[in-house]
């Protein structure tokens, strides 16, 4: 990249770093479900085309992303900024998980689909949040397993990853 820069006239290079010095400040997180937005609320939140009764919930934005390409998903996102690791020192009150709650207290959402990384730490997020959802009697479900155990969503091709929102199937978690 720097040898590219330094064949590009002084001007270009000059716009170029005043760019991405606006992007850096004007992006944010979107207030409602913390993806990227330049705005306080992103445009899939603002989107009234898109299902509010369905949540999404991903470990991050390049999750988004991959569900978005494969146009089968029509309803809201919510990041939640990574995936319970204990091992990594991350607990839930690391992670947008009380937003989460408080957006199914304020909204009326009827169903939450967890789209997350069926890893170890994946599994246990999403048991996590099943536990906590348990009560509010909103539909819970998983992402389809097309999604080979222990592969990260954003490297799975989109054919895979859309066949695995339509054939999402319900969580239920067991008593034991």
């Amino acid at each position: 990249m720097v040898l590219h820069l330094l064949k590009q006239d002084q001007e270009v290079v000059k716009r170029f770093a005043d760019d991405i010095r606006t992007a850096r400040e004007d992006i944010q997180e979107c207030s409602t479900c913390f993806n990227l937005s330049d705005d306080e609320v992103c445009s899939i939140c603002a989107d009234s085309r898109r299902d509010g009764q369905v949540i999404c919930v991903v470990e991050g934005i390049r999750d988004i992303l991959a569900i978005e390409e494969t146009h089968q998903y029509r309803g809201l996102y919510h990041v939640l900024g990574g995936v319970i690791s204990p091992i990594d020192g991350i607990g839930p009150e690391n992670l947008h998980i009380q937003e989460l709650l408080e957006r199914l207290d304020r909204d009326e959402v009827k169903e939450v689909i967890m789209a997350i990384s069926p890893t170890i730490e994946g599994e246990t997020t999403i048991y996590y949040l099943s536990k906590l959802l348990q009560s509010t009697g909103v539909r819970i479900s998983t992402i389809a397993r097309g999604v080979s155990f222990g592969g990260e969503l954003e490297y799975a091709d989109e054919v895979t990853l859309g066949r695995s929102i339509l054939a999402r199937v319900p969580y239920s978690v067991s008593e034991d």
